[in-house]
């Protein structure tokens, strides 16, 4: 059977030269995309009836962290660019072979956020706006993302409905300058626009409908993979990037201090007090990996069961994952901290892993304020509400 880790790890000293590349031109550099797309990495969770490998969520993360332990940039996009295959898995049968007809091995951008307003027409939508954070999209040949329903103005209607629709590039512009950060330089992760693009209704989904786990059902998948929980799989590979960061982070810092003598004079294989701090850091980066893949696993029991995830399970389930990122970059920082004034040199990688984690923790996945509130309130009898329940 195919092992895209093993696939990729062959070529992580490549990898990690064309990192520095693709730091410098703000995108994958073409062989790194190469590298996870002929791996088979963004087609783990693609249907087999278009050339997928319908791998568990568990070996998905496991690949995601693998990559991101080599590069960051190249392990947030094969998380992030990962999930999307499973999300195209409930659009129409003719939007799937809008994609992956002619070629299994395309890959779509996102984002999920309803940043433009699809306005209905006969057969579809007219759809305007704008979007940010679009990871991987110089690779991409389609983008998968959300827009709030207008009226015949283009204003959003009232209550609001949100669709998810697949934009194929040639309906897109990308601003290729909109992309100047301080971490996850090479994940690409451009701003893109649209103008009044048509999209037929084959290719739009109700956004409620992949949120709320009824996808599967209308469109009649009962793979355990489709019926997994939508509010695990998105940030799956996502926070599963960030976690290889971290190891990351620490198999440089290992590699880097082997041979290392302070200013003082005391090697750094001497310092107790350094070590000390080392090996707690590495403790809370396992121990991160470790809540990471128990949830998932959890879930995926769940599901080959035949049962479906409650609330109370998906925002618990939320909480481990969100507080695993927060960890796991805590970590990062002990170690950075004890690195040396070298650490910081442009032309060595650990600052680089310092600064992607940070970047990684960002993403509004890893907000924990509402999920925190929503799970303890769950826990005690409550029943959150609106903002609350979001991506949960």
């Amino acid at each position: 059977m195919t092992d895209p880790l093993s696939n990729v790890l062959q070529f992580a000293d490549e990898i990690r030269e064309q990192a520095v590349e693709g730091e410098r031109i703000t995108r994958l550099t073409d062989t790194n995309a190469k590298r996870i797309r002929e791996a088979g990495v963004i087609r783990m969770l693609q249907p087999k009836e278009f050339g997928g490998l319908e791998s568990t969520p568990r070996e998905f993360a496991e690949t995601v962290m693998g990559i991101g332990a080599v590069d960051g940039s190249t392990g947030w996009v094969s998380g992030i660019v990962g999930v999307h295959p499973w999300a195209l898995a409930f659009f129409d049968d003719d939007a799937q072979k809008d994609v992956w007809g002619q070629n299994p091995d395309v890959w779509m951008a996102s984002p999920y956020a309803p940043m433009g307003v699809a306005r209905p027409v006969e057969g579809g939508y007219r759809l305007t706006g704008r979007w940010l954070f679009s990871t991987g999209n110089d690779h991409c040949d389609w983008v998968m993302t959300a827009a709030m329903v207008g009226d015949d103005d283009g204003n959003p209607i009232t209550p609001p409905r949100s669709i998810y629709v697949l934009v194929p590039k040639s309906d897109y512009t990308v601003d290729h300058d909109s992309w100047n950060v301080v971490g996850l330089r090479g994940t690409g992760s451009k701003d893109f626009s649209i103008t009044d693009a048509f999209v037929p209704s084959h290719r739009t989904i109700e956004s409620n409908s992949l949120l709320e786990g009824n996808a599967w059902k209308e469109k009649g998948r009962e793979e355990p993979l489709y019926r997994f929980p939508f509010s695990c799989i998105f940030p799956l590979g996502i926070t599963s990037s960030l976690i290889g960061i971290a190891e990351g982070t620490l198999a440089c810092y290992l590699n880097a201090q082997r041979d290392r003598v302070a200013v003082s004079g005391v090697p750094i294989k001497d310092d107790p007090y350094v070590l000390s701090n080392i090996g707690a850091a590495a403790a809370e980066i396992a121990a991160s990996r470790a809540a990471m893949l128990e949830n998932v696993d959890r879930f995926w029991d769940l599901t080959n069961e035949g049962k479906e995830a409650t609330f109370e399970q998906r925002a618990v389930g939320r909480r481990t994952q969100t507080a695993a990122a927060w960890r796991a970059v805590r970590a990062v920082d002990e170690i950075f901290a004890r690195a040396g004034g070298n650490s910081l040199q442009l032309s060595l990688p650990l600052q680089r892993f310092w600064r992607d984690a940070h970047a990684g923790l960002a993403h509004a996945i890893h907000v924990p304020g509402s999920i925190f509130h929503a799970s303890t309130l769950t826990e005690m009898g409550g029943d959150p509400q609106g903002p609350m329940r979001i991506m949960i």
